[in-house]
């Protein structure tokens, strides 16, 4: 028993502290880049929709000047609504030409309509997808009476239209998206006075909104991630003792294992191509997690340590394209989030003296990342919010608010 919980508290990386350094770490600055001064107008009917691409347009601020200077903007965005009871047509034009056309009624939903104008003017602008079609899902207590009552929520780029997925009154931790946002892992712990309660892993629909048990082996199943086209997933298993990684194939649920190592090895996350997994394990020497990489394809294949900063890390993430790992280390007496090239160099510190930061998870085209973060508000109480910054460490603000304690972000691809 005393095994199954060390090995719990691995997965949730509650370690013993230990120091390790190596090289300097460097804040990252902001560069001089040269920005589009961009105007947004509206005639009354679409004044609404106008104020959310404004927003939106503020998320990509080294990109981007919002101006309400008309006479200077380079970029000059105008829409124009025309509606009859309810019922009509919002035109886009952007540099001087009608670029989009989009019907208006009753059931269209303003915010929604609003970023999919915002994502058209955009790729028409750069050329490249934005983040405000995206969703981030997160795990809140703010439905529970109890603190271990923790369920999934989902919620789009800018924090707007909240939606609970799940419904378990348990404790739900290590959410993951599918590659087409149709899916999502997890795992549960239910709330009962069994002394035998197990770490199950669950997949949730989110089309049919149903959800399903698919490993609840003895012990540890958790920390699971898609792998490159959805019909695999990675995630760590202790059923056979230690806490290990294995491919599981969803159609028939046979397992393959990864790791062998006397260290627990937990928490994976994988990149583009499915040929580079980044993980958390104890293999050196001290207990303490720090970051590995290794090939998923076979048996303990190339695995090397990356990370050596802070007392130890948890949660890495690849970046969409695979050139970059997100994680959070405990240093200075509290989390704070890093960001490291795969094969281990280049490290920046992205957060400094902004509470305890957790979970990063990069935006689908890789300019930014949502953390969870803490700020202890008294003795007695603290409270825990997702915040965007980009790739840089620049803060966006924080998306959030008043919704209970929320942690573990994961962005849509």
């Amino acid at each position: 028993m005393k095994k199954l919980k060390l090995l719990f508290f691995v997965t949730l990386s509650l370690f013993q502290f230990v120091s390790f350094g190596q090289g300097t770490i460097v804040a990252v600055g902001e560069a001089e880049l040269e920005k589009d001064l961009i105007s947004i107008t509206a005639n009354s009917f679409a004044q609404k929709y106008a104020d959310i691409v404004k927003r939106d347009f503020g998320f990509y601020k080294k990109k981007f000047t919002v101006t309400n200077n008309i006479a200077k903007a380079s970029v000059k965005v105008i829409l124009d609504a025309s509606l009859t009871k309810g019922i009509g047509v919002l035109k886009v034009d952007v540099k001087g030409k009608e670029a989009f056309s989009y019907n208006l009624d009753a059931n269209t939903n303003t915010s929604r309509l609003a970023h999919q104008i915002s994502h058209d003017v955009f790729k028409e602008l750069t050329g490249k997808d934005s983040i405000f079609k995206s969703k981030i899902i997160f795990v809140s207590d703010r439905d529970g009476k109890k603190n271990s009552v923790k369920e999934i929520y989902s919620m789009d780029f800018d924090g707007k239209n909240t939606k609970r997925l799940t419904f378990h009154n348990g404790t739900v931790i290590s959410p993951a998206l599918s590659t087409n946002g149709k899916l999502v892992l997890y795992s549960l712990i239910k709330n009962n006075h069994s002394k035998k309660r197990n770490n199950n892993l669950y997949l949730l629909d989110l089309k049919t909104g149903k959800s399903k048990m698919i490993s609840s082996r003895k012990g540890i199943n958790s920390g699971a991630v898609f792998m490159p086209g959805d019909k695999e997933i990675l995630l760590t298993l202790s059923h056979q003792g230690n806490a290990e990684l294995y491919a599981m194939n969803l159609s028939n649920k046979k397992i393959r294992r990864i790791t062998k190592h006397r260290a627990p090895d937990v928490d994976p996350s994988i990149n583009v191509r499915g040929d580079l997994m980044a993980f958390l394990s104890g293999r050196s020497g001290l207990g303490k997690p720090h970051i590995y990489i290794g090939d998923p394809r076979s048996l303990e294949t190339n695995i090397k340590r990356v990370s050596f900063v802070g007392r130890f890390n948890a949660t890495p993430r690849f970046s969409p394209d695979g050139s970059e790992i997100a994680f959070s280390s405990w240093l200075d007496n509290r989390f704070d989030i890093f960001r490291i090239d795969s094969n281990g160099r280049n490290i920046a510190r992205l957060t400094k003296d902004f509470g305890s930061n957790e979970d990063p998870t990069y935006s689908n085209d890789g300019q930014f990342i949502a953390f969870s973060s803490q700020r202890v508000i008294s003795r007695s109480k603290a409270v825990q919010n997702i915040y965007i910054m980009d790739r840089d460490g620049d803060i966006v603000g924080q998306i959030t608010e008043k919704f209970g304690n929320c942690s573990s972000p994961r962005w849509s691809k």
